[in-house]
């Protein structure tokens, strides 16, 4: 493959500009980072120090192996959330480097509330596992909840998404042959005493860690019992009494060690044959990419530039360069993997959208796993686009990527707007991992648009009606409406609500990307086949 020929000069003064501005947007992003991770009220980590017990990030190191990678998944999630009480919607999840072994990672984290689960910690938890289920992951649990945030119980259990998810996922890993491990450093009460049951190995901590459906203030309230934490749930019964528990462990570190030497006895998944060459660092600095995002979000930039400082050698075997140029597609290498990328360079037409359709139905047949890169503002409207057939063109798109059976990527490198989201695989069609910029904004549609097309409606109905148009009355419409969409178009309000599974650097894009689709060997792949093309 040929190297990009970059256009891209260091020394232009909009570059330069782009360059200072998005190194401001990245230090603000790893500043939230860090603070979700590490700033914790000193009373909540005295208390773990009092109860003998490790800090969650400190346990998930000593169980990773020394010196590997670990791809944390929605480091920001719940960050507009409850009045910020819920740092990482009070949770650690991610992927990592055990006993050699590819895992999925879950690690409660009892610095917040005791580990309580909020709404989103769930949501969190039970996208980790889906995670584990398409890529064939095995998960460790970590255990150290104090069940349920009970004054949120109404988004906690009823629903098909909520607590109970968490478990239907255990079970379904369970069937396709997935190992878990669970690790008990804490309580693990109500329905997270099914974490670790549900589980094919447990390690249970004496004296601190305790699984039971109903702790002893329960029992009390509900049977008039009275009975001790270490009697009803703890280390020595369970592994001794119950057999709920496999072994039990004098130390944490002690059962990290047992949980490292289990997972050491796992047998590894056969990975599916997808092309891979030998590993090549970029040609292009990584670096530079900070100068190729436009300070101005609504500036369009060339995502071959960004392609040339993400993939391996800087080289792109571009497919159809010279027809349906709003749309880039072509073949790569990614940390030696194979990819087929699909990257916006301006709205969809017809033309872009049938270019998509038919590379992805070429990656499909040839075995290489996808990869988007958005920065769509939709597909083209109009009275002659619709004419020349805009919504099937782009269904026909939407339907070959919909129904890809190799596994796919998303990274939101700038605007996510309306049925383009769809097209570019957004969140409702199932990649792998879909990460985003720290830039990104994602809505039905743009906030200029969103704003005159109500104020267009507005006006329609006050003619209708008959009456004088309201100069204070639009202006109102048009604050509000803006006001929450820049509330609402922001990366960190996605990934607040988990839309994501993480704000990334764009510097880290590459190994990011790199981790998820080794990941995504281990799952074999899909039947092949698809909908109706309406022609």
């Amino acid at each position: 493959m040929r190297r990009i020929a970059s256009k891209l000069s260091t020394s232009d003064p909009d570059f330069r500009l782009n360059d200072v501005h998005y190194r401001k947007v990245v230090a603000e992003l790893k500043a939230r980072q860090f603070a979700a991770r590490s700033e914790r009220p000193q009373r909540d980590l005295d208390r773990l120090q009092q109860q003998g017990k490790m800090l969650p990030r400190e346990r998930v190191e000593m169980l990773l192996d020394p010196g590997t990678p670990f791809l944390e998944l929605s480091t920001l999630a719940a960050n507009m959330d409850y009045d910020g009480e819920s740092p990482g919607a009070s949770a650690i999840t991610g992927i990592g480097i055990v006993a050699g072994r590819e895992v999925a990672i879950h690690a409660d984290d009892s610095s917040v509330k005791g580990g309580a689960w909020y709404p989103l910690t769930i949501k969190k938890i039970v996208r980790l596992l889906d995670i584990a289920i398409e890529n064939r992951l095995p998960v460790v649990h970590l255990c150290d909840s104090a069940g349920g945030f009970l004054q949120q119980q109404s988004d906690l259990f009823a629903d098909r998404h909520m607590a109970g998810r968490i478990f239907r996922n255990q079970c379904q890993l369970s069937k396709m042959g997935v190992h878990q491990l669970a690790l008990v450093f804490g309580h693990c009460t109500a329905g997270g005493a099914y974490v670790p049951a549900l589980s094919d190995y447990s390690v249970i901590v004496r004296g601190i860690g305790a699984v039971f459906l109903g702790g002893p203030p329960l029992v009390k309230a509900a049977t008039g019992e009275e009975v001790g934490f270490e009697e009803l749930g703890g280390a020595d019964m369970h592994t001794s009494v119950s057999g709920t528990c496999d072994y039990a462990a004098d130390t944490e570190e002690e059962a990290i060690a047992i949980g490292r030497e289990i997972v050491a006895q796992w047998r590894r998944q056969p990975r599916w044959n997808c092309q891979r060459d030998s590993i090549e660092a970029p040609y292009y600095d990584p670096q530079e990419l900070y100068g190729v995002i436009p300070h101005n979000s609504k500036a369009i930039f060339d995502m071959r530039e960004v392609i040339a400082r993400m993939v391996d050698g800087s080289r792109f075997h571009e497919y159809q360069p010279d027809y349906g140029t709003a749309l880039v597609c072509g073949y790569a290498n990614l940390w030696g993997w194979k990819v087929g990328i699909v990257a916006n360079n301006g709205v969809l037409f017809s033309d872009s959208s049938l270019k998509a359709a038919h590379f992805i139905e070429l990656c499909n047949q040839n075995e290489t796993p996808l990869v988007f890169l958005q920065n769509i503002t939709g597909y083209m409207v109009g009275r002659d686009y619709e004419r020349k057939g805009i919504t099937k063109d782009g269904a026909k798109m939407i339907m070959a990527q919909s129904c890809s059976r190799v596994p796919k990527f998303t990274v939101m490198c700038n605007a996510s707007f309306g049925a383009g989201n769809y097209g570019m695989c957004g969140r409702a069609f199932d990649a792998r991992m879909l990460f985003g910029w720290p830039t990104y904004q994602i809505a039905t549609m743009g906030g200029d648009q969103a704003v005159n097309t109500l104020l267009e409606v507005k006006m329609r109905q006050m003619r209708r009606n008959g009456e004088p148009l309201d100069k204070e009355i639009l202006a109102r419409i048009r604050d509000e409406t803006r006001g929450a969409y820049e509330h609402q178009l922001s990366a960190y309000f996605a990934t607040s609500r988990i839309w994501d599974d993480g704000l990334l650097d764009p510097v880290d894009t590459r190994n990011a990307l790199g981790m998820a689709i080794t990941a995504s060997m281990n799952a074999p792949l899909g039947e092949p086949g698809y909908g109706v093309f309406r022609l």
